[in-house]
């Protein structure tokens, strides 16, 4: 019985209950018309758009046209940061979401349901819309 305790209590502490899974890597977005890659910067994770599936409205050298702040309105979108500030925290991940198609910035919260699906939500106050990413091949 000792050694069942033991042992029970030696994979708790390996295998922590409430840890998030990473989110690191491509991801396809719900629409499919791009692909973020989610890396480390910094202490954090941040989340880039690598790659255009349907070529924006201006072409690949799209740029960030409808962002608040006029200063940004210059920057290319492709490489640019949408996922920014990403923490761990429990189960999940926190960080904001920025959606260049209305230039607004939104609480984010991203939750990996499997090896090749990742649940993205942006949310204002206590609601969220939620999408679905796919692993990108």
């Amino acid at each position: 019985m000792k050694k069942a305790v033991v042992s029970l209590a030696a994979m708790l502490i390996a295998f922590p209950l409430a840890a998030a899974e990473p989110v690191q890597g491509r991801w396809v977005t719900e629409e499919k018309d791009a692909v973020i890659s989610i890396a480390p910067c910094g202490a954090k994770l941040c989340g880039r758009i690598a790659k255009f599936l349907v070529p924006p409205p201006q072409g690949l050298d799209q740029r960030d046209v409808n962002n608040k702040d006029a200063a940004k309105r210059s920057r290319k979108l492709l490489g640019m940061p949408v996922l920014t500030g990403f923490a761990e925290d429990g189960d999940e991940w926190r960080g904001t979401i920025y959606d260049p198609k209305s230039g607004k910035t939104y609480r984010s919260i991203l939750k990996r349901r499997s090896a090749n699906v990742l649940e993205v939500k942006g949310c204002i106050g206590p609601f969220c819309q939620t999408q679905v990413w796919r692993k990108a091949r």
